[in-house]
């Protein structure tokens, strides 16, 4: 069964290379694998553009960390009327919350930690970016570079304000671009790198294929 994956979609040379290596990686582990890209924004071939014009069953992924929009809109609208299933998207993933651990303490001595997110007017989305947060083995706090509040440099302002000299933002971004940069300028000591060089990154995305694609095999009876 095809596997199509869905990232956002970015003008950074630097990330779309990152994502383009994300599947290749993929596809050498899964040797065989119908492997095809999409986004949702930015980058072509678009989501909504790719689906109709693929025969047979297909397994969407979503190299997205959260449940946002971008899933329950964009994507759900693409496969209707198709053969395709859609897969949970990366995060929440205990893995991801590892990686985010192992890169704070990487970055050194810290007093204050703020999981940077790009952010969703989607209540559940912020709700999921929560979750990570919580489940990490340092207090911290979440920002947002894009839409929601509080913004990554109003959370450091504050941490440092309550008396915090170190302080470490861990990016819950899949890849380099234009948030993950912005990062760079909110004040902090460090700034963790983009999730997509992690190899439990390619774990997760298996992971989510197999278990749709059971999930379809299941319902059709086969």
């Amino acid at each position: 069964m095809r596997l199509v994956a869905v990232a956002h979609g970015t003008r950074s040379v630097r990330g779309q290379a990152q994502i383009r290596g994300l599947v290749a990686r993929i596809v050498r582990r899964r040797p065989g694998l119908d492997a095809r890209l999409s986004y949702v924004d930015v980058q072509e071939p678009r989501v909504g553009e790719l689906m109709p014009a693929l025969t047979g069953p297909s397994v969407v992924v979503p190299l997205l960390l959260t449940a946002g929009y971008h899933v329950r809109v964009d994507i759900a609208s693409a496969v209707a009327g198709t053969e395709a299933v859609v897969a949970g998207p990366l995060g929440f993933d205990p893995r991801l919350v590892d990686v985010l651990a192992a890169r704070i303490k990487a970055a050194g001595p810290v007093d204050a930690v703020v999981v940077a997110a790009a952010g969703s007017s989607d209540p559940r989305s912020r709700a999921e970016v929560a979750a990570v947060a919580r489940a990490l083995p340092v207090p911290a706090e979440v920002g947002y570079a894009a839409a929601g509040s509080p913004r990554v440099p109003e959370a450091v302002a504050r941490l440092r304000s309550a008396g915090a000299r170190r302080v470490t933002v861990a990016a819950y971004l899949l890849v380099d671009g234009l948030f993950h940069r912005s990062l760079r300028r909110a004040g902090a000591d460090a700034v963790t790198a983009p999730l997509v060089t992690a190899p439990a990154v390619e774990d997760i995305v298996l992971d989510r294929y197999d278990t749709a694609r059971a999930a379809a095999v299941t319902r059709s009876g086969l």
